[in-house]
C-alpha cells in the first residue's frame, strides 16, 4: 500500500508545488472539515498507534533473539513471538479502523462538496452555461471534488503515517546504534534523488496520457451522441474515423508501455538499493556483533527498521506535491462556489402568485435597457473553451424598451433576426435582469419576487424543444411532478400528441432517447406544448414554438395553443402570419428598440417596418427570425 501511494505521488505534476494558494483557502478547507473534526482526531490517533505498533515489532524480535534464543529461554521466546503476532493482529485491526474512519470522512466530504457545487451551479444564470464547457464543469463536480476529498483521507494518511513512521523508526534506530543509523541516513540521497528524477518523468508521461485519453474520450463523446452519430453517417467515413481513433489509442499504448517500464525501473532500483543497504548493515553489524559491540538482535532489528525507513522517506520526497495537489483541487472547487449568481431572490422577495390572483397577470416592460454580461461577470476563464475575460463594456442589446401585455391578451413580437425578441422573452422569465428599467408581472418588479413563484407563473415553449433521456411521462412531469396519469393523458390530447404516444411500444412510459431524438421535431414540439399545458401557467411565452412543424402539424398544434392561451397572458415571438394576424397587439422591434406598436391591420396601413416585414417575409412564408439563440 505504501509503495502504491508513493507511485501515485510521483505521477502527479511537480509544478503544482509552485502554485500560490489564495490567502484564506486553508481556512475555508478547514471549515468543510469542521463537521468531521472528531473523526479526524480519531483518525490521527489511529495513525499514531499504527506507527507505534509497527515500530515495536523489530524491538520484540531483538529481545527474542538476544534474551530468548541466545539465552536459551524458550518461555521468553514463545512470549515475545506471541507478542509479535498480537501486534500484527493489532496492526491489521488498526488498518481496518483507519480505512473505516477515513472512508466515513472522505465519502461524507464528497457528498458535502458535490451537493454544495451542484446546488450552487444550478442557481447560476443562463449566461454562465452559455459560456461554460459542460465537460469542464462536470470535471469540477467529479475529479476535483475527489481530489479535494483526498486532502483529508489518503493525503493526510500518507503524510502523517510516513512522518510518524520515520520519527519512530529513527528514534528506535538511534537508541540501538547511532553509527549504523547515521550510515543509513548517509545513503538516503541514493533513494530520494533518483525518486525525484523518476517522479518528474512519470508525471510528464502521466499528463501526456491524460491529454491523449481526453482526446480519445472527446472523439467518442462527439461520435457516439445521437446528433454526432447522425452527422458522421451523413458526411463521415467509418474507415477514417476508425483510423483516427486507432491512432489515439495506439499513442496511449506506447505511453502505457513507457510508463510501465519507467515504473518498473523505479521499483527495481529502490528495491535493489534497499537490499544493498540491508546487506551493508548485516555486514558491518555482523562484524560488530562478532566483536561484541552489538548484539545479533540489534543487527536483525536494524535491518528490519531499514525496510520501514526508506519507503516513507522516498514518499516524503514528493510530499509537497501531494499536499498541494489536494489543496489546489479544493481551491478549484471553491472557485466555483465563489462565483456569485447574478439572478437571486431578494431578502424580502414576495410570492408573485398572490399579486397575480389579485390583479391579473399583466406583463410590463418599462424603459428596459439590457446588455449581456461580460465573461468575468458570469463565468470562469478556466471553465471556458477559450479564456477571454475582458473588462471592455459590451454593447446594449435592448434600448429603452417599453410596452405592456394586458391580462389575458396575446402580444406578438416581430422583427428582423437580432432585433432582441428572444432576449425580451429571457427578461420576462428572469433568465437575466435588465441593466436599467424594470420588468413586472401583475405590477410586481420581477427582482422583488421569489424565483420559485415566477417559475410557477410563467411557462415557455421555445423553438428547440429539449427533452431528457427519460420516458414521455417523466418529461411531462418535470413541469408538474405530482401530475396523475389521467392529467398527463389529457395534456397530450390537448396538444394533439396522444394518438402518437398511445401507439408507442410502452405508451407514455416509452423512453424518448437522447434529447428526444427518437421523435421528430414536430413531435418533440407537441410534447413541449403538452408540458406547458400540464403546468398551466398564468403567463405563456412562445418563442417561435411552431417553427419545426409542417402545415398539417401546425394546424393541430395551433388549435391546441389557441385553447391553451385562452384567458392567459401570452407573449408570442411570431413565426407565422397567422400568429401575428390574430394577436391583440403587435410589437415590432428593430435593433433592440420598439419601432412600432399596433394591430396587424393598423401596422399594415401605417406602411412602416412591419409592412416591409410583411411583404418580404410573412407574405412569402419565411421566418421573421432565423437563429434560435439569444438575439
Amino acid at each position: 500500500m505504501g509503495q502504491g501511494r508513493t507511485m501515485r505521488g510521483f505521477m502527479q505534476d511537480p509544478t503544482v508545488a509552485r502554485h500560490r494558494l489564495a490567502r484564506d483557502t486553508v481556512r475555508r478547507i478547514l471549515a468543510f472539515a469542521r463537521p468531521y473534526r472528531r473523526q479526524l482526531v480519531l483518525f490521527a490517533l489511529l495513525l499514531v498507534l499504527d506507527a507505534a505498533a509497527g515500530t515495536a515489532v523489530p524491538l520484540l524480535f531483538r529481545y527474542l533473539i538476544d534474551n530468548g534464543i541466545t539465552a536459551g529461554d524458550p518461555r521468553l521466546v514463545v512470549s515475545l513471538a506471541a507478542g509479535a503476532a498480537a501486534l500484527a493482529l493489532v496492526g491489521a485491526g488498526l488498518a481496518v479502523a483507519e480505512r473505516w474512519v477515513s472512508s466515513r470522512v472522505g465519502e461524507g466530504l464528497i457528498v458535502d462538496l458535490r451537493t454544495a457545487v451542484f446546488d450552487h451551479v444550478q442557481r447560476m444564470p443562463l449566461a454562465f452555461f452559455a459560456r461554460t464547457r459542460t465537460g469542464a464543469l462536470v470535471q469540477r463536480l467529479n475529479g476535483d471534488v475527489l481530489g479535494a476529498q483526498q486532502a483529508f483521507t489518503s493525503t493526510l494518511q500518507t503524510v502523517v503515517s510516513n512522518a510518524l513512521t520515520v520519527v519512530f523508526t529513527l528514534a528506535a534506530m538511534f537508541a540501538m546504534s547511532w553509527r549504523l543509523t547515521l550510515l543509513a541516513l548517509v545513503v538516503t540521497p541514493l533513494f530520494v534523488l533518483p525518486a525525484r528524477w523518476f517522479g518528474r518523468r512519470l508525471a510528464d508521461l502521466t499528463h501526456r496520457t491524460y491529454e491523449v485519453n481526453a482526446d480519445a474520450g472527446q472523439l467518442m463523446n462527439e461520435r457516439f451522441n445521437v446528433a454526432g452519430a447522425h452527422l458522421a453517417k451523413i458526411f463521415g467515413d467509418p474507415g477514417r474515423e476508425s483510423a483516427q481513433y486507432a491512432h489515439q489509442v495506439e499513442g496511449l499504448r506506447d505511453l502505457g508501455v513507457r510508463r510501465a517500464l519507467l515504473s518498473t525501473w523505479f521499483r527495481v532500483g529502490l528495491t535493489t538499493m534497499a537490499s544493498l543497504a540491508i546487506a551493508v548493515v548485516y555486514g558491518l553489524g555482523g562484524v560488530q556483533a562478532i566483536s561484541g559491540a552489538l548484539t545479533v538482535g540489534v543487527v536483525v532489528a536494524m535491518a528490519a527498521y531499514l525496510n520501514r525507513l526508506y519507503g516513507p522517506l522516498t514518499a516524503m520526497a514528493n510530499v509537497q506535491v501531494d499536499i498541494m495537489t489536494a489543496l489546489v483541487s479544493f481551491e478549484r472547487v471553491l472557485e466555483v462556489l465563489d462565483l456569485e449568481p447574478t439572478v437571486t431572490d431578494a431578502p424580502d422577495a414576495t410570492d408573485l402568485r398572490d399579486a397575480v390572483a389579485r390583479h391579473g397577470a399583466s406583463v410590463t416592460l418599462d424603459g428596459v435597457t439590457f446588455r449581456y454580461p461580460r465573461a468575468g461577470e458570469v463565468g470562469l476563464a478556466s471553465l471556458e473553451a477559450v479564456a477571454v475575460p475582458t473588462q471592455e463594456p459590451a454593447s446594449d442589446t435592448l434600448h429603452d424598451l417599453t410596452f405592456t401585455v394586458p391580462p389575458g391578451a396575446v402580444v406578438a413580437l416581430v422583427g428582423r433576426s437580432g432585433a432582441g425578441k428572444t432576449t425580451t422573452g429571457h427578461l420576462v422569465t428572469r433568465m437575466y435582469d435588465p441593466t436599467s428599467g424594470s420588468v413586472a408581472i401583475a405590477g410586481q418588479d420581477l427582482r422583488g419576487v421569489t424565483l420559485a413563484s415566477l417559475r410557477a407563473t410563467v411557462g415557455v415553449v421555445s423553438q428547440e424543444a429539449h427533452l431528457f433521456h427519460d420516458t414521455v411521462a417523466a418529461n411531462l412531469r418535470y413541469a408538474r411532478p405530482g401530475a396523475t396519469d389521467a392529467e398527463i393523458e389529457q395534456a397530450m390530447r390537448r396538444a394533439r400528441i396522444w394518438d402518437l404516444v398511445s401507439r408507442l411500444p410502452q405508451g407514455a412510459d416509452t423512453v424518448v432517447g437522447d434529447r428526444g431524438y427518437r421523435l421528430s421535431g414536430g413531435e418533440r414540439q407537441r410534447l413541449a406544448i403538452a408540458r406547458l399545458l400540464l403546468k398551466a401557467p398564468d403567463v405563456v411565452i412562445l418563442d417561435e414554438a411552431t417553427a419545426h412543424l409542417d402545415s398539417e402539424s401546425e394546424a393541430a398544434v395551433q388549435a391546441a395553443l389557441n385553447e391553451a392561451l385562452a384567458g392567459r397572458t401570452s407573449l408570442v415571438i411570431a413565426h407565422r402570419l397567422s400568429t401575428v394576424r390574430d394577436a391583440d397587439l403587435v410589437v415590432v422591434l428593430d435593433d433592440g428598440r420598439v419601432a412600432e406598436q399596433g394591430t396587424h391591420s393598423e401596422l399594415l396601413a401605417a406602411g412602416g417596418l412591419y409592412a416591409e416585414l410583411y411583404r418580404t417575409q410573412f407574405a412569402t412564408g419565411q421566418d421573421v427570425a432565423g437563429s434560435p439563440g439569444p438575439r
